[in-house]
């Protein structure tokens, strides 16, 4: 859903993810899945539904439960988390440097957008934690997407909203989910630590370089992929 549209074309962009990157959420996440797990009798260990968060929850489900299994449950599965989850919405924190980063990428003459496969609701809650619309140009839900991520769909949806093309933005994300959809379209992605996946572990998937937080990579922009972005020729 595009937003602040009317502020001018531009031609360079970053897209952010949110959970986890920007808006300190995904151990809410894990909680709220693995409670939901529990509910429906299932023992998932909550360093493997960790590993998965950034996925879509139909991705999330495929990959935690057994093959062969029966799907009727799977939408309520989906249900209890989200219902979950948003008993987290008082909770939620933005990262420190969050907002700045976002006004800061915004004030260079970017485009931002939030490229997010969290629900509607869930987005809109993460937003007004951000308390940065007036930075934002575009954001993604599930709702703008097909299929959830590693799938690239929230990225071509990002993308169209802002009327850019792949090999115009750099994106910005905390999971190896995040990194492998945006290296599907040739989007190059900083990887954030603050969402508890190792640097290690993102470099493996793809991230062209690593950052502990938003403030770090505030602090250090202009060397990064987003500054590089700014004076290619």
């Amino acid at each position: 859903m595009p937003t602040n549209g009317s502020r001018g074309r531009r031609k360079l962009g970053v897209l952010f993810d949110v959970d986890g990157t920007l808006v300190d959420s995904s151990y809410l996440h894990t909680v709220a899945w693995w409670q939901a797990f529990r509910q429906a009798g299932l023992d998932i260990p909550m360093a493997s539904i960790h590993r998965s968060v950034g996925m879509g929850g139909d991705k999330l489900l495929n990959r935690l439960l057994p093959p062969g299994r029966d799907t009727s449950r799977d939408a309520s599965i989906m249900a209890a988390h989200g219902a979950v989850f948003s008993t987290f919405w008082p909770a939620l924190r933005a990262f420190d440097g969050a907002r700045d980063l976002l006004a800061q990428c915004y004030e260079s003459g970017f485009a931002v957008a939030l490229a997010s496969s969290a629900r509607e609701q869930d987005l809109q809650a993460l937003r007004s934690t951000l308390r940065a619309d007036s930075f934002i140009h575009a954001a993604t839900s599930a709702n703008d997407a097909k299929r959830s991520k590693p799938d690239p769909d929230i990225l071509e949806a990002a993308l169209d909203a802002t009327g850019l093309q792949a090999g115009d933005v750099v994106y910005v994300g905390d999971a190896v989910w995040d990194v492998y959809a945006a290296a599907r379209l040739g989007i190059p992605t900083i990887g954030l630590t603050c969402g508890g996946t190792g640097a290690a572990e993102l470099l493996e998937a793809g991230a062209v370089e690593i950052r502990e937080s938003p403030r770090d990579l505030l602090t250090n922009l202009r060397d990064s992929a987003i500054g590089k972005l700014a004076t290619r020729p």
